[in-house]
């Protein structure tokens, strides 16, 4: 059943969609009423197609922690831009993992820049209600029906959700109103560390910056239907820190049998030492030298935009969406989204080291690794702090230890009053939602590439809908809402055909 469907409440998406056409036909555009009717035809008819399409590209799977179809996934995701109506779609070769580039070129006089990730995380089956690769339909309390699997909200099914749209520009007979240049990438995940070299070639820069800006296809509505335009991204840096007791001098190179630990050091124990060193006691703020030197503090109008933000949020949704009861420090909520926008972090992802299979195995391991995620906020740099964390480290007589950094990126900005952002907010408007500026997303994605020089454009996310679990078990995104406030598969598709008709109607 397509979300246009389900009955009054999702009536407010027609009124939303005439108020759209007024605007739009003020603007000059000759798309009139009618061909509203028809583009959303087109998408109810082609629903089904558009949830098997999500469930396809969930199965065909590329996994770039654990390099895992590289090359596949990156054929799989030119295939989908052809199919969709690109006239060029091409696979990128880098010095890593390759990515795709594609043009959709009608003759517009603007054009608009998209990204794309295509890779997703690890998985454990076993952790999973239905089959991670399956894409299940499942009833949800509270939304409705929604699609469960690895992908699905982070990013494939915003993403199919926009590809959706030009399928069903093309089906309804409509020109697409602006040109649009794709690029593409398989190591989002891993924290982006060849995706510069896809976006610099020549001629894919040339064709960047005659965009008006960039954006990633992105759930853009909250647990309560709340609708947040994100201004800005922290930068991640992912790394590894290794100790060993080849590389130490001290503890075995080789595991021992574990009677020894009353005689010879542990590598184990020996880089806990060191992770304790890293933050405070709490383990809540980073406390190497110089790690806060250059942070750029909150200015008083984005401490606004965060107020506003709070207000417009249901506190107790959205901890219940985070599956938390309580805030750093017991902090109250908009101090908790104050630090969230303000603090960059140093956070475990995992440690391992010795023997971790069922039961037990009395050995004193010659070897154990901390997985690391660093968050930045303006204006740090990878290249600062990585130097900072190897200072600290060996003043703290841990100079030993390995940091291995394997990817990253700097935050990235954009200003509110760009073309971009204001195209955002006015498609919001149209649908009667009204958006608040969200200063940063605490998350991370290579926007920097974008809003950095070379390319120096404003880039951000768009997109109606909702989903969340990624990166963990029974990841999912809505395909058919039942919540009034909420927008489904169909719904975000419609906006998505708006959104590029504003885009066309930008100052």
């Amino acid at each position: 059943m397509s979300t246009f469907d389900i009955g009054a409440d999702r009536r407010s998406v027609l009124k939303g969609a005439a108020a759209a056409t007024t605007l739009l036909m003020a603007s000059g555009s000759a798309w009139a009423v009618e061909e509203m009717a028809d583009l959303r035809k087109a998408i109810t008819a082609g629903h089904d197609d558009t949830v098997k399409r999500l469930q396809d590209w969930i199965a065909h799977y590329s996994i770039a922690a654990e390099n895992h179809n590289m090359q596949g996934g990156a054929e799989y995701m030119k295939q989908l831009a052809l199919d969709a109506g690109f006239q060029h779609a091409e696979v990128v070769k880098t010095s890593g993992a390759p990515g795709v580039f594609a043009t959709y070129d009608v003759g517009a006089p603007k054009t608009l820049g998209i990204y794309f990730m295509y890779d997703v995380k690890q998985f454990d089956p076993k952790e999973w209600t239905s089959p991670p690769l399956e894409g299940r339909l499942v009833d949800k309390p509270g939304f409705g029906k929604v699609l469960v699997g690895r992908g699905a909200t982070n990013q494939k099914g915003p993403e199919t959700a926009f590809l959706a749209a030009l399928h069903a520009m093309k089906k309804a007979g409509r020109k697409l109103p602006v040109n649009l240049v794709l690029v593409a990438e398989g190591e989002e995940e891993i924290g982006s560390p060849h995706f510069r070299e896809i976006v610099t070639r020549p001629d894919i820069l040339a064709a960047l910056k005659k965009s008006v800006g960039v954006i990633l296809p992105m759930n853009g509505q909250g647990p309560t239907g709340t609708v947040a335009i994100n201004l800005g991204a922290k930068g991640v840096m992912e790394l590894e820190l290794v100790s060993s007791g080849e590389k130490w001098g001290r503890g075995p190179t080789k595991d021992l049998h574990s009677s020894y630990k009353a005689a010879v050091d542990s590598p184990a124990w020996h880089l806990i030492e060191a992770l304790a060193t890293l933050v405070t006691k709490d383990g809540n703020t980073p406390a190497v030298e110089g790690w806060f030197q250059n942070v750029k503090p909150l200015t008083q109008h984005q401490k606004e935009l965060i107020h506003q933000q709070v207000l417009a949020n249901n506190e107790a949704a959205i901890k219940k969406s985070l599956n938390v009861t309580k805030w750093i420090d017991d902090l109250p909520y908009e101090k908790a989204m104050d630090r969230l926008a303000q603090e960059p972090t140093i956070n475990i992802e995992g440690i391992y080291g010795g023997y971790t299979g069922p039961g037990g195995k009395t050995i004193l391991p010659s070897r154990a690794v901390a997985k690391i995620d660093c968050r930045l906020v303006p204006d740090q740099t990878i290249e600062d702090l990585q130097k900072k964390l190897k200072a600290h480290l060996e003043k703290h007589g841990f100079g030993d230890i390995e940091v291995n950094v394997s990817g990253g990126y700097n935050p990235t900005q954009t200003d509110e009053n760009s073309g971009l952002i204001k195209a955002e907010v006015a498609t919001y408007k149209s649908f009667g939602l009204d958006p608040v500026m969200n200063v940063r997303l605490a998350g991370s994605w290579p926007g920097v590439v974008f809003t950095g020089a070379p390319v120096s454009l404003p880039a951000g996310q768009f997109g109606m809908g909702y989903g969340t679990g990624a990166h963990a078990p029974d990841e999912f995104y809505l395909v058919e809402s039942t919540n009034p406030k909420i927008y489904g598969m169909d719904d975000a598709t419609y906006a998505y055909a708006q959104f590029l008709y504003h885009i066309a109607a930008s100052a």
